[in-house]
């Protein structure tokens, strides 16, 4: 595929078409396996790009390739107090299937690299499953690597407590 045929670009949340390219690849993602093998509810999908517009610290990447929905990267600011400095979290990452392959993972976090290096961010974290080896190695690529605060002290580990009502 001709890589003109490729946009990357920071989401409008109040843009129908970025709205509606949010809902149909965040719930592609949701119904691979590596994003848990379930469809989102439509409502939340519909209402997701106004309620991340409500966060002042929340930005999309999109990628459109044909100008068909193709990729998202959704992020969030955070701060790190030992650098006293914004940093930003990368909360999903996800491709829809017919165009993996393109190098998109690659183009969206270049995007979000350089969002967060405007936003004067000392680093970008993200979180990937254990066994997700394709992804660990797309983020590998991009320069990324294992959380280690003290080699003594093992890996850094990704902890969870839901708070269902």
């Amino acid at each position: 595929m001709d890589s003109a045929e490729i946009l990357v670009l920071q989401a409008s949340y109040s843009n129908p078409t970025h709205a509606e390219a949010i809902g149909i690849v965040l719930n592609h993602y949701a119904e691979d396996p590596m994003g848990g093998g379930h469809s989102l509810d439509p409502d939340l999908l519909r209402r997701l790009p106004e309620e991340l517009a409500r966060r002042p610290h929340a930005f999309s990447v999109l990628a459109f390739v044909g100008g068909e929905p193709a990729g998202l990267v959704n992020c969030f600011e955070g701060f790190s107090t030992f650098t006293c400095k914004p940093l930003v979290n990368v909360h999903d990452v996800a491709v829809m299937s017919q165009f993996r392959g393109l190098g998109l993972s690659q183009k969206m976090l270049q995007k979000v690299e350089e969002i967060s290096r405007q936003r004067g961010c000392c680093k970008i974290t993200l979180e990937v499953l254990e066994g997700n080896a394709i992804a660990q190695q797309s983020y590998r690529k991009f320069g990324f690597a294992p959380g280690m605060f003290d080699p003594d002290h093992g890996r850094m580990l990704f902890w969870v407590k839901d708070l269902k009502a």
